[in-house]
């Protein structure tokens, strides 16, 4: 498997998971919790996770790149 395959794949569920938990902490409310998480706890790991996968597509669309430019390399 490729790289950039590999990131692709984090950027994927690395999305999810921040989409998950930004709909928790909504559902959370202002001072609620959600399957025993506070609301300021999943924004935080919402905001986390997002930077995560937005890194990991950087790295994607950077790798797929260098993959075109060199095709016989690996990593």
């Amino acid at each position: 498997m490729k790289y950039s395959s590999m990131m692709h794949a984090t950027m994927i569920v690395a999305g999810i998971l921040g989409g998950i938990a930004l709909v928790g902490a909504w559902v959370a409310g202002e001072n609620g919790t959600f399957l025993g998480f506070s609301s300021g706890l999943l924004y935080t790991n919402a905001l986390n996770v997002q930077i995560v996968a937005i890194s990991a597509g950087i790295c994607t669309l950077v790798r797929r790149q260098m993959e075109k430019e060199n095709p016989s390399s690996f990593l």
